[in-house]
């Protein structure tokens, strides 16, 4: 059984019919769905749809698009929002710089204060990355320094360096569909060198279908198709990868329970 570690069940594409979506990635063998939050506003609806759904779990965050219409948010906002027993993870939050939706200082601001609520909840931290590897290595390292913390970093598409780095840092490493794109030969090469207890798989959904669905809104049921890429890529079967990586994951979100 697969646990999709990254999806957005309260988004469009697949808000109109969660239960059918959730019916059928239950029915591929998804057997939990870690349900991500980008926004304030949206907590309440991601939250409600964890304690509604006993497979479902919720995180607390702000994506990095997001900091400038979040830049006061405090740490005690999010602490209190993890509380919940539902929530189990930070995030997702990081550092986007390839649209600059927000404010580049912004962002590292907001990035700390995650980071601050992981250490002092021990939840997970999701980290967003893209075009920042640097200044994401940058700080992951330099909040380390202050006390180590979990963190992932999803959707994996930065290079072997930036890997290994967070590799080193202690973080796991989540593959989204992106892997079995025909252009995605590096990213393939480190799924291979990823250690088999640092790997997590994913959706991102409604984004980035995994072939062969390209072209249509990604579900948390085609977390199945990346799951048997990456296991081919590993010389290793999709029963084994499923195994590894829901044991990976609640291994991590610790709060998930066994």
């Amino acid at each position: 059984m697969l646990i999709d570690s990254h999806c957005h069940l309260n988004y469009k594409g697949l808000v109109e019919d969660q239960q059918a979506v959730l019916a059928r990635a239950r029915a591929a063998g998804v057997a939990g769905f870690l349900n991500i939050s980008t926004r304030q506003r949206e907590w309440a609806d991601v939250v409600g749809l964890a304690e509604r759904e006993a497979d479902v779990w919720a995180t607390v965050g702000i994506h990095p698009h997001e900091a400038d219409a979040h830049a006061d948010l405090g740490a005690a906002v999010l602490l209190e929002a993890a509380e919940h027993p539902r929530v189990v993870g930070i995030g997702e939050t990081g550092l986007d710089y390839y649209y600059d939706h927000s404010d580049r200082a912004t962002q590292q601001a907001l990035f700390r204060v995650h980071i601050a609520v992981a250490r002092e909840t021990g939840l997970p931290l999701i980290v967003h990355t893209r075009d920042a590897e640097a200044d994401t290595a940058r700080i992951i390292a330099e909040e380390m320094e202050q006390g180590a913390f979990p963190a992932l970093i999803h959707c994996f598409t930065a290079s072997a360096e930036f890997g290994r780095q967070m590799l080193d840092l202690g973080l796991t490493i989540s593959l989204s569909g992106i892997v079995t794109f025909k252009n995605a030969k590096d990213l393939q090469t480190i799924a291979v060198e990823i250690p088999e207890d640092r790997l997590l798989v994913e959706t991102d959904a409604p984004f980035l279908a995994p072939v062969p669905h390209r072209g249509k809104p990604c579900e948390p049921a085609f977390v199945a198709d990346t799951a048997r890429f990456v296991a081919e890529l590993r010389d290793t079967s999709a029963e084994a990868l499923a195994a590894t990586t829901t044991r990976n994951f609640r291994k991590l979100f610790t709060k998930v329970g066994p």
